[in-house]
């Protein structure tokens, strides 16, 4: 998988520079160069083709189809989104239908939300996937972040389904598809980056990885989908709050997440990218403990985790 991806975003990068499919420097950009972007085609197109293979070989649930289908919604719009730019009225309708679809093939009765009830537990569970895929495309704004984290949350999972008690084969196979593809892209994305992932790779990656993370909370192992994101969700939830409360335009491109601050403190893409792989390492081993008999003291451990990593890149350290 990871070859196959690194030979097709390798394939794609001459393509879209031909075709002018540029991430050109602006204001709030984190790069000085024009760099070609839509590099999740062959990343996404990677995954996709996996997990259509696993789901017909029996490896995969047959309902990996509905996911798929939902990631082909969202990529249309998406690179629309990069060809042309559209509106957060017309990205949110397609992020909502793209996980309507997916939350079809989601289990709805396991802790610790089947108290809410089927309908409320629906509404948190679709409300908690948007908000991922939409951070995930905010933090998407260094070279090797984002890439890098879909490849800490793949072995992280495969980590889960392969050793202790949340074996299961078919996650095995599913969070595997997304490290290799993630891999082989970080090929071509690592710093200094030949390729961006693009609109069409940041929102599906957010997808896939979500699928996964609220499938595994919905089967009551809520510890392991929460841990393994959490500097994601902290960072980009931490940001949105705080512009909110300043009365800024929160859906407006900025600069203000903590691995931003980091770069204006002098680090560079690479030292910021290799502090948060440090961190997900940290977080991985975190949510695997958690599941596995000791909750709250590894709970306590990747919180004191993100935090120093925070603390850390607001100082430029």
């Amino acid at each position: 998988m990871a070859l196959c991806c690194a030979g097709a975003t390798r394939a794609l990068i001459p393509i879209l520079e031909r075709r002018g499919v540029l991430d050109l420097p602006n204001e709030r950009s984190s790069h000085t160069l024009a760099t070609p972007r839509g590099g999740g085609i062959a990343l996404t197109g990677s995954v996709l083709l996996s997990w259509l293979a696993l789901g017909m070989g029996g490896r995969a649930p047959p309902v990996v189809i509905a996911v798929v289908l939902g990631t082909l919604v969202l990529a249309i719009v998406s690179w629309i989104d990069d060809l042309r730019g559209l509106s957060p009225a017309l990205r949110l309708p397609a992020h909502a239908v793209a996980v309507a679809i997916g939350l079809v093939a989601l289990p709805h009765t396991a802790d610790p939300l089947a108290a809410l009830g089927p309908a409320l537990c629906f509404a948190a569970a679709g409300l908690a996937w948007v908000w991922w895929i939409n951070l995930f495309n905010f933090m998407d704004g260094i070279d090797g972040l984002a890439a890098g984290e879909a490849a800490a949350i793949g072995l992280g999972l495969l980590l889960f389904a392969g050793l202790g008690v949340g074996v299961d084969s078919r996650l095995a196979w599913l969070a595997a598809a997304i490290l290799g593809a993630a891999i082989g892209f970080l090929v071509w994305n690592w710093p200094p980056a030949r390729i961006f992932l693009g609109d069409v790779g940041s929102t599906t990656l957010g997808y896939l990885s979500g699928f996964l993370l609220i499938g595994a909370a919905l089967r009551g192992h809520w510890r392991i989908a929460l841990v393994l994101p959490l500097y994601f969700l902290a960072d980009a939830t931490i940001t949105l709050g705080r512009r909110v409360v300043r009365g800024e335009r929160f859906w407006e491109a900025h600069r203000q997440h903590f691995y931003q601050r980091a770069l204006a403190r002098g680090l560079d893409h690479g030292a910021v990218t290799r502090r948060v792989i440090a961190a997900d390492i940290v977080l991985i081993l975190c949510g695997w403990t958690a599941e596995n008999g000791w909750g709250a003291a590894a709970l306590a451990a990747a919180a004191a985790s993100v935090a120093l990593l925070l603390a850390a890149l607001a100082a430029g350290r």
